[in-house]
């Protein structure tokens, strides 16, 4: 009779979840997408199946199937599941789960599968509380994260799991996910007596950016709110209503920081001032710090732009003042101004070619002595020295140039700037060939 009660009750705790908790695969053949895992011979797969899988990081977007995973991996493997979250959780928590799973593995029950969720929150000292569970073989864990794990996770806790990777569904995948939801007569929406339209599940599964947990979630609501109103069909507008708004896939300490500011940076680079105003609004809907966002125009602005434009630097410091004076919302007028100017503008590496052609001249050298004329001759003594002497004042000569060595002796020869052939740096590159032929020097991008 308590198996009968224990039964009744997991079905109404089953019937309580949300719809993507209900429609969570029981196998590895139902799992949609992330082919490179389940799909016939593929390592995760065969290593799951064997009965013996190794502990093991899945590093993925929300919504792409790693708690689902895992608890396939302890169905697969007749093992003890048990699921702690790092951002509830904490070390105490970890130790009674490896008590646990030490007396099951003496008692000859088998071992236990520890799914840790969002395990990158775990600060390094926590993370370390789990290797003697992993070392000892005592726990099979599986770490759960959205975030870069070689930003975020010890090494000998990496070196010790093995990393698979997840990706983020493509929308024919979602759609298959809400059809077959639509479907289901007992986990599903069916019993709601409602349909999804063709258009309604297209936005839906486009919206959703690949997380199937958002779109399942999204379409329940939306079947909710529709069979509630007495409606038959889910349109675009009771999905519109269900969504509210995109949300924006972001973390600002973790893996999408880094590639949305480097796709931001290449877009600036590669003048596409539509990709750059994309990126820059992608990283202010999500709340990255528009100081750091104005920081790397700021350097863009020398590195990829430089002579070609001398402008762009003064555009981006610009932006940097209206922002520390003016403040988001209303800062983002320029910020949005900044980056279409940076992605407009002409671009040369000019300076960035210099720059390292200076430093490796520099480190090259054992000393760096200042030839005698260019000392400085402004204290007593130094005429004693002999310091200046035999310096020629430039502005005495008509030209405002005269033949005279600045680098030190033995470097007369070396060249480290070269300018680029965009913008005003041609121009530049034109009002100094004369002043070079001068100092006695010949750049490459001189014609013969």
């Amino acid at each position: 009779m308590a198996d009968l009660f224990e039964a009744e009750r997991d079905q109404r705790r089953e019937a309580a979840q949300p719809l993507a908790a209900r429609m969570r695969p029981r196998t590895l053949d139902e799992v949609v997408g992330q082919e490179a895992l389940v799909g016939p011979g593929a390592a995760f797969r065969t290593v799951v199946e064997g009965g013996r899988p190794p502990s093991m990081i899945l590093w993925g977007p929300p919504g792409t199937g790693k708690t689902t995973l895992a608890r396939l991996i302890a169905t697969t493997t007749d093992g003890f599941f048990e699921q702690l979250s790092a951002v509830s959780s904490g070390i105490k928590d970890v130790r009674e789960v490896l008590g646990k799973a030490r007396e099951r593995l003496g008692e000859g029950l088998g071992r236990t599968v520890l799914f840790l969720d969002e395990i990158h929150r775990f600060s390094k000292s926590q993370q370390d509380g789990l290797l003697p569970g992993v070392e000892d073989g005592i726990i099979i864990l599986v770490g759960a994260t959205t975030e870069n794990p070689f930003f975020e996770i010890n090494s000998p806790l990496i070196s010790r799991s093995s990393l698979f990777r997840l990706t983020s569904l493509e929308p024919d995948q979602v759609r298959l996910l809400l059809d077959r939801a639509m479907a289901d007569p007992d986990r599903g929406l069916a019993a709601l007596g409602v349909t999804l339209e063709g258009k309604a599940a297209s936005e839906l599964s486009e919206r959703v950016g690949g997380d199937a947990r958002l779109a399942l979630n999204a379409l329940e609501t939306a079947a909710t709110i529709v069979a509630g109103r007495g409606g038959s069909a889910v349109t675009s507008d009771d999905i519109e209503e269900a969504l509210q708004r995109r949300i924006v896939r972001y973390d600002k300490g973790g893996d999408r920081h880094y590639d949305v500011i480097s796709a931001f940076i290449k877009s600036l680079r590669g003048s596409d001032p539509d990709a750059a105003v994309y990126w820059l609004h992608t990283m202010l809907e999500a709340g990255e710090d528009p100081e750091f966002i104005v920081r790397r125009m700021i350097i863009l602005a020398s590195e990829d732009i430089g002579l070609a434009d001398s402008r762009a630097l003064t555009v981006a410091t610009d932006a940097a003042y209206a922002l520390s004076h003016v403040g988001l919302p209303e800062a983002a007028y320029a910020l949005s101004h900044a980056a279409l100017y940076l992605a407009l503008a002409p671009k040369s590496n000019s300076v960035t070619r210099a720059m390292s052609a200076a430093r490796r001249t520099v480190r090259s050298q054992a000393t760096t002595e200042v030839p005698v004329h260019l000392r400085s001759s402004g204290y007593p003594g130094a005429e004693q020295l002999g310091h200046g002497a035999g310096y020629r004042y430039p502005h005495d000569d008509p030209d405002g140039v005269v033949a005279q060595h600045y680098l030190p002796d033995g470097l007369d020869d070396v060249i480290l700037y070269e300018p680029g052939g965009q913008g005003d740096e041609v121009m530049l590159a034109e009002a100094q060939r004369p002043k070079d032929e001068t100092l006695g020097k010949r750049r490459a991008s001189e014609p013969d």
